[in-house]
């Protein structure tokens, strides 16, 4: 069931917004608070690591993070951490930021003006497929959308280095899917409801590919009816919110659960 919108508003004033964050901002924080939880409904979650950074609506030069400590499970609007693409903390926060965290998200928000979202996972699936010297294959449903969106970038070791930023940015190379080989994926879109529809996409790709192999040679897909499938997604139509309807289904079974997110 839809949760009607007068339960959407009791929702909203159950945790108002702190009068010194700006509404733009806040909004920011509810949503990307609510991909963290959506993220750990789905396992993506991973200890305390990995991110999903998001740009501050208004602020080009600054985005969202969350606190390095906390579970996904933990993560609310109001504990996120505002950072600048330096990786420097704006304004009060009792918390710090994984530093492996800025190292590339950093370079993707202050070289990309189009990437407002940036998210990295460590699903066994995405990662395996990381692993494998072909990547990803073009040979499922899920992966016939992404053809075309899809860069690798070669193992340094832990991202913690800012010089590798720029090396990542580069092999990303416009493409809005990048898989870091032998470590995990990073997509990145346009919004947060888009880099979510892409990591899902992935994520359900990989998931096929790696049950497929074990069963023996993948089928391959032509290239005509790959480009097909990258043109009629529904996953990037407007008509259908360019992934925003899926995020929005998501966030409320993630309210029905625990809207704690929101304060």
């Amino acid at each position: 069931m839809i949760v009607p919108l007068h339960a959407a508003e009791a929702t909203d004033a159950a945790y108002p917004r702190p009068a010194q964050i700006a509404p733009a901002e806040w909004s920011a924080r509810v949503q990307l608070a609510a991909a963290y939880r959506i993220f750990d409904r789905l396992g993506w979650s991973e200890l305390i690591y990995n991110h999903i950074s998001l740009r501050v609506p208004g602020e080009p030069e600054h985005f969202l993070l969350n606190p390095f400590g906390l579970h996904y499970a933990e993560v609310c609007a109001s504990n996120l951490v505002k950072v600048d693409v330096r990786g420097n903390v704006v304004g009060p926060s009792p918390w710090p930021i994984n530093p492996a965290a800025f190292s590339f998200h950093g370079a993707i928000h202050q070289t990309l003006p189009e990437a407002h979202c940036v998210m990295h996972v460590h699903t066994a699936a995405t990662m395996a497929v990381c692993c494998l010297d072909e990547g990803l294959s073009f040979t499922n449903f899920y992966a016939a959308q992404l053809h075309g969106k899809v860069a690798y970038h070669d193992f340094e070791g832990i991202t913690v280095h800012v010089e590798e930023g720029q090396r990542i940015l580069a092999s990303a190379a416009g493409k809005p899917v990048l898989l870091l080989r032998n470590h995990g994926p990073v997509s990145i879109g346009f919004s947060l409801a888009n880099a979510f529809s892409l990591m899902w996409l992935l994520n359900r790709a990989c998931e096929v590919q790696v049950a497929s192999q074990a069963l023996g040679r993948l089928r391959p897909i032509p290239v005509p009816v790959l480009e097909a499938c990258v043109r009629d997604a529904l996953n990037f139509n407007p008509k259908f919110g360019a992934g925003q309807d899926a995020f929005d289904a998501m966030q409320r079974l993630v309210d029905r659960a625990d809207p704690s997110y929101r304060a």
